[in-house]
């Protein structure tokens, strides 16, 4: 089985914020793969399907973006799957160009402190990321308005194309693993 999590806050207050882009293609990919991501347990939102036959577990942590390795770690160790091979983490990254992708199979948290605590809720960094552009901070903008803030309209046109992609990303690396996943989005 294999396990899909999207970063992001709870609650209205944040829907549709740049911080969220994780649970906007978590959304996506259950609205591509007909999976009802309403139960809740591991501090999450989940939902239970497959995606070519495959599998798996679509995740939104509610325990807010600082936290998530809570949920992560309850879902690692309950569904017993390795997080090298079994695990997606989706997230924001604010170093890169809107609408982008970049896939890695393991690394540093690069300031992310979602990404930071599930490193230290795991014990590791060795774990397959998806980190989606949001567009470099302006200049003077405080970092949190920023990832809290909502995109532009003309934004918002290359964050639904992105939505796409990243679905398709994450299809592809189930059926055929990191590395060639890798090699077909990173651009």
């Amino acid at each position: 089985m294999y396990i899909i999590v999207g970063l992001g806050n709870p609650g209205r207050e944040y829907a549709g914020t740049r911080h969220n882009v994780g649970f906007n293609v978590v959304t996506r990919i259950a609205d591509d793969y007909k999976i009802q991501v309403n139960d809740k347990e591991h501090k999450a939102v989940c939902g239970r399907g497959f995606i070519n036959g495959s599998k798996v577990l679509l995740a939104m942590p509610q325990t807010y973006m600082n936290l998530s390795g809570e949920s992560v770690r309850s879902l690692v160790n309950y569904y017993k799957i390795d997080p090298e091979e079994e695990l997606m983490i989706i997230y924001d990254d604010v170093s890169m160009d809107i609408g982008r992708i970049r896939m890695r199979k393991s690394g540093s948290a690069g300031g992310h402190n979602g990404i930071k605590n599930i490193i230290t809720e795991l014990g590791t960094d060795r774990f397959p990321r998806m980190k989606i552009g949001i567009g470099k901070k302006p200049d003077k903008w405080d970092l949190k308005d920023y990832v809290l803030g909502r995109f532009s309209d003309d934004e918002n046109k290359l964050m639904r194309a992105m939505l796409a992609k990243g679905s398709e990303a994450c299809r592809d690396y189930i059926l055929y693993g990191i590395d060639e996943a890798m090699n077909r989005h990173n651009n």
